[in-house]
């Protein structure tokens, strides 16, 4: 499958593995504030959460709490013989905000923004919606996301459905991710949809591009000067 850049009204990225390169940084996260729990428990979510790459950290704690802890610390209560929620959430905040403000920043972005100048550019991803805008204002990112920064606690199918309808993103738009879930979220929003590998965690996703037909860069300086 082939695209064309430059045919997009709107250009809509996930964050972690494609314009930051964070994947790795919240996958060690998750692993330490799950710790405390002991090791089978914190792999399993570690597990859990690359199986379910683009999901809100919310999401996977609460698995966590209910059905990983069961398992593996049967007896034990959250909150009181280990980290429950709030603190394991806390944990996992503090950590990654310090990674995401140090990790390496797609290449390309900025010569891909002046190859698009039309197209409105949204940032729709699973972490959370303040520490983002945080981080991209901090690193000089926001103004090449006219559309916004958007993440959890909405999901990524709950922004994409409230945008369209507001008008925000207009079609043909364009999804740019690396994982199963993004490419999900943009066949239920109707988007078209292009997989960025080079820093997914998705264990097999050559056979996953090849097996939907997707697109799919390397990363986002492929797609500069190509327009396609």
């Amino acid at each position: 499958m082939t695209l064309q850049i430059s045919a997009y009204a709107t250009l809509v990225f996930d964050c972690d593995g494609v314009v930051l390169d964070s994947n790795r940084i919240k996958t060690e996260a998750f692993r330490a504030a799950a710790a405390p729990w002991g090791a089978a428990a914190a792999e399993a979510l570690v597990t859990h959460h690359v199986a379910n790459g683009g999901i809100s950290r919310y999401a996977k704690f609460a698995h966590f709490v209910e059905a990983i802890l069961p398992e593996y610390a049967p007896g034990r209560i959250p909150g009181r013989d280990g980290p429950g929620l709030e603190a394991l959430s806390s944990d996992f905040a503090r950590a990654v905000r310090e990674g995401l403000m140090s990790c390496a920043v797609a290449e390309g972005l900025a010569s891909l923004r002046a190859a698009t100048p039309h197209a409105r550019w949204l940032i729709v991803s699973g972490g959370d919606q303040a520490e983002l805008r945080e981080v991209f204002t901090a690193r000089g990112l926001s103004d090449l996301f006219d559309g916004g920064v958007y993440g959890s606690p909405d999901t990524k199918d709950q922004i994409l459905e409230r945008e369209i309808a507001r008008g925000l993103i207009k079609k043909p738009a364009l999804f740019l991710g690396d994982s199963t879930y993004d490419h999900r979220a943009a066949n239920q929003a109707g988007l078209d949809f292009l997989f960025v590998s080079g820093w997914t965690e998705v264990a097999g996703w050559q056979q996953y591009v090849e097996q939907h037909g997707l697109a799919h860069v390397g990363a986002i300086e492929d797609l500069v000067g190509s327009r396609s």
